[in-house]
């Protein structure tokens, strides 16, 4: 997204992260990559929401999903963190599971034919083979952000998970 909107981030030590910001349909839109361990990313979202009043139904949070296929991606607002510690931490940080997550599959390892625990495998790049549907999916996660800027979640969704496979 950030290459698309030809955007830079910049270091943000209040927001715990790098932030990059333009605008889509008059109002502001921030990226943010947390500069801390994945299970403390609750830090950065929770400062910059904070910080902007931005309110949880009013973020998106895009994370690697190991009950998804690579290829898939899937929209949903809210919901348990499953086992996701980034998740767990959002959901302390913000006091509120009521915010988007926009989830692309990368497969659980067992899945996939893999002897490799879980944490090694989301650890470590995917193979050649799932890293090309998962760049799949994200290139038809890009296609909806048009509609997640304009508040139209439930389109965003319907255009997304029509024909999911890649």
């Amino acid at each position: 997204l950030a290459r698309s909107q030809s955007l830079s981030f910049t270091r943000q030590a209040k927001f715990f992260g790098e932030v990059a910001r333009f605008t889509a349909g008059g109002e502001p839109v921030f990226l943010v990559k947390p500069s801390t361990y994945m299970n403390r990313s609750g830090q950065a979202v929770a400062a910059l929401a904070g910080f902007y009043r931005i309110a949880p139904e009013a973020i998106l949070v895009v994370h690697d999903e190991l009950d998804l296929e690579p290829g898939i991606a899937k929209l949903k607002k809210g919901g348990s963190p499953g086992g996701h510690n980034g998740l767990k931490d959002i959901d302390s940080a913000l006091g509120s599971r009521d915010y988007w997550r926009l989830r692309i599959g990368i497969g659980h390892p067992r899945a996939l034919g893999l002897q490799q625990a879980v944490v090694d495998f989301v650890l470590h790049r995917p193979r050649a083979e799932e890293q090309t549907l998962i760049d799949r999916a994200l290139e038809r996660s890009l296609n909806i952000i048009p509609l997640l800027c304009e508040g139209r979640f439930e389109q965003a969704m319907k255009e997304l998970h029509t024909d999911p496979k890649p």
